[in-house]
């Protein structure tokens, strides 16, 4: 019952009111090895619908463009929107390509998840813009795609497709947001809509932390589910090889790519972009510079950061480290490769770059390389070696 003249107090989790029942419903992921366990369980991440996901995948559209087909792709996880999703791969191919997880960045940016990494001709002024400022100019996933590669690039949990609902925002991110529509106002700025619910859904992430804590996950938990689920429908599309799967992301990508390569055995191979450092090297001025998808409470009692990357089976990995970072000291990165490159293994492989937090033209060549190189034993034929810039 609510007072006389009171209104009902709004939802902290508009569009995923089921997202509590189906925690309570589903078991946690079970990995295939005790060190993937083990992060399965810090994070929190619920037991991925592999099944529902793949019976419910529908391609909604497909279009030829440049020499990359592009279809747009769908599938209903058991709470929340509907996952929707890219799937690029060259035009005319012949025969299983590699499969790669294209895994989009953080970027503060929530409005847009996936869209962010394809042709820009479906762009928008703020997608081009984050291409332009992130991703060297390119609409990664689908250059990707010219290389030779099947790809498949997803919204994950609260991004896109997968946002929260912050039509009306709960009480904390509506006072936010009320305050910097005043700064928005004193400097003469009219925000668009999209601007709108990039500032609630930046506030509104520290609310949906707190319910993933209450409920017994984490927000890096729930977006390792989202990805787990399209790491199966990848495997199951046509035309890709299932035995020769990878991904890659840059920056809060990254970590994702990081995560569910511990996670999954059928990645073979990844590449982690701008988003590898010490813990130490954080505390106390960097902080503030990362989001809830680095931070996740308990993580470090399984070792540093860099030593999650060793809890995965891949046979290979690279991590690329952009030396003028603002996210990221130089020594946090350095202490990070020398703990890599002190494993017996020889998976890994580091290079670092000049300049800052971007994944440039000249580090997605590199990536791309190394991928192909690693998940392609014999040159495909369908290969297309010019760039899309």
């Amino acid at each position: 019952m609510f007072a006389p003249g009171t209104a009902p107090r709004p939802s902290a989790i508009g569009g995923y009111e089921d997202w509590p029942s189906y925690l309570r419903t589903h078991p946690r992921h079970i990995a295939e090895t005790s060190a993937g366990q083990e992060l399965a369980d810090a994070l929190g991440v619920p037991a991925a619908p592999e099944s529902a996901a793949l019976s419910t995948a529908v391609i909604e559209s497909e279009a030829t463009h440049d020499g990359v087909t592009t279809s747009r792709v769908s599938w209903q996880l058991g709470f929340g929107p509907r996952t929707r999703a890219w799937f690029l791969r060259p035009a005319g191919a012949t025969g299983p390509l590699p499969g790669i997880l294209a895994l989009h960045c953080h970027a503060g940016i929530k409005s847009v998840g996936a869209g962010r990494l394809v042709d820009r001709r479906l762009a928008d002024r703020q997608v081009a813009d984050l291409q332009q400022c992130l991703y060297g100019g390119r609409p990664f996933a689908t250059w990707l795609a010219m290389q030779g590669f099947a790809v498949l690039a997803h919204d994950t949990f609260s991004w896109g497709s997968r946002r929260f609902n912050l039509g009306t925002p709960p009480r904390r991110t509506a006072a936010v947001v009320e305050g910097r529509k005043a700064l928005w106002r004193e400097a003469g700025v009219v925000p668009s809509e999209t601007e709108l619910y990039d500032a609630a859904a930046a506030a509104h992430e520290d609310t949906v932390a707190k319910a993933a804590g209450l409920l017994g996950t984490s927000f890096a938990g729930m977006v390792a589910h989202d990805d787990l689920a399209a790491l199966h429908v990848l495997a199951g599309l046509p035309g890709v090889d299932a035995g020769r799967l990878g991904s890659v992301g840059f920056s809060g990508g990254g970590g994702r790519s990081l995560v569910l390569a511990a996670l999954s055995p059928l990645v073979r191979s990844f590449v982690v972009t701008c988003m590898m450092t010490t813990y130490r090297s954080l505390v106390p001025a960097y902080l503030d510079a990362h989001s809830w998808l680095l931070q996740t409470p308990g993580l470090s009692r399984l070792g540093d950061y860099p030593e999650l990357a060793s809890r995965s089976t891949a046979d290979s990995f690279l991590v690329q480290y952009a030396l003028a970072d603002d996210l990221f000291p130089e020594h946090g990165m350095r202490d990070a490769d020398a703990v890599l490159g002190a494993r017996p293994t020889g998976r890994y492989t580091g290079s670092f770059w000049p300049g800052g937090h971007a994944f440039t033209a000249d580090m997605q060549e590199e990536a791309a390389g190394f991928l192909l190189q690693q998940l392609s034993p014999v040159p495909l034929t369908t290969a297309r070696q010019n760039g899309l810039s």
